[in-house]
This record gives C-alpha cells, structure tokens and sequence, in this order.
C-alpha cells in the first residue's frame, strides 16, 4: 500500500523551491504551491492580512505535503482509483488540477469504458478504472503515463513559451517529459530519436 504523505514529499520535491516564472501561467510557486493557491484556501502565512509573494515564499515543505494531501489527494477522491494510479494521478493533479482526471477519463473511454469526461472521480470512473487494473494493473499505469506525456505535449505544441518545459534547451528531453516518464515502464520512455521525431516541428 503506498504511503501518501511520501508521495506528498516526492511531489514537493519534484516542484521544488521558489520560482517566479514569467512564462508560467501560475506565476510564483513555492514547492509548487501558487499564489493562487494561497488565495483560494485563505492561507495568510505572513499574518499580515494580505495574501501576496511573500506567503508564497514563506510555504514550507511540510504545509505544501498537507495542502496537497488534502485538497489534491482527499478532495478529488483519488483514494477510489486503483492502488496503481495513486503516486501518478497525485501528482498530474498537482500539477494540472482536474485535468489529470480527465486524461484518465478520456483513456477509459479509448478502451471501452462508458464514462464522462468531467474531471471528477464519481462511482463511473472509479468502477471503470478498478476494471481497467483487473485486466493489467501496470498496463493502466503505463497508458496514464503515456497519456499524460501526450498531454504534455500537445499543451508545447500550442503555446511555444511552454516548449522550455518540454525540451531543455540543449535540445533533450525537459521536465515535463521526465515527469510523465518517471511513472512509466523504460520500455515505453521515447528513445532519443523518437524525442526528437516529436518535436522537430518545433524549430
């Protein structure tokens, strides 16, 4: 059984510390843990009655692992997934909100499953997913992640300030494409040829 205050700190490490990115639509991030964020859940670190940068950066590790558990994990009830879908599902919401639902829902429906895609774990797509695992749990795991890298994908292809996320700038593979891989088996992660095939139209 996995441990979810651990994959909450794997998670936290992966986001890392305090950055201010000006092509990343969340803005200033702690841990990963939003300006946004911050406002939504009225966590007014500073004590100063404002809400702003500064509580940002004041985020600890230990509050982004709680807020994550509770309002990324408990709240969306990723708990009624599929053992096998935890750590990935956990941490594509973090990082993609009700979105990393969706790209569950709309793989289920690929296979076969009658479910929306509306980016909440109801009894639909929680049943649907624990018959997807019945059938291969590692194969659910390694279609999400590969589902998720797609996803990844086609968000560069829209919006080229987002490319840097992708691919680093010596060309490789960037922290999207690690993120997404690092829960799928090697024998699915892209080759460097095939890498390349995918982004050439880049530039």
């Amino acid at each position: 059984m996995h441990d979810i205050k651990a994959i909450a700190h794997e998670i936290v490490a992966r986001e890392g510390g305090y950055v201010d990115d000006p092509d990343d639509p969340g803005g200033a991030t702690n841990h990963g843990v939003t300006l946004g964020t911050l406002q939504r859940f009225d966590m007014d670190l500073t004590g100063d009655g404002r809400i702003d940068r500064a509580d940002v950066a004041a985020v600890s590790v230990d509050q982004a692992a709680e807020l994550y558990i509770r309002h990324y994990f408990n709240t969306p009830r990723i708990a009624a997934l599929p053992e096998v879908l935890h750590p990935s599902v956990f941490d594509m919401y973090v990082n993609a909100g009700a979105n990393a639902v969706r790209i569950l829902q709309r793989l289920l429906v690929q296979m076969g499953y009658q479910v929306a895609v509306d980016g909440r774990i109801g009894p639909q797509t929680a049943g649907a997913a624990r018959a997807a695992a019945k059938i291969g749990r590692v194969a659910l795991r390694d279609a999400y992640g590969v589902a998720r890298r797609n996803y990844y994908f086609r968000i560069a292809d829209r919006r080229p300030a987002s490319r840097k996320y992708a691919r680093t700038r010596k060309g490789g593979k960037g922290g999207w494409i690690l993120r997404a891989e690092s829960f799928v088996s090697p024998q699915y992660h892209l080759s460097e040829a095939e890498f390349q095939a995918r982004v050439v139209a880049w530039g």
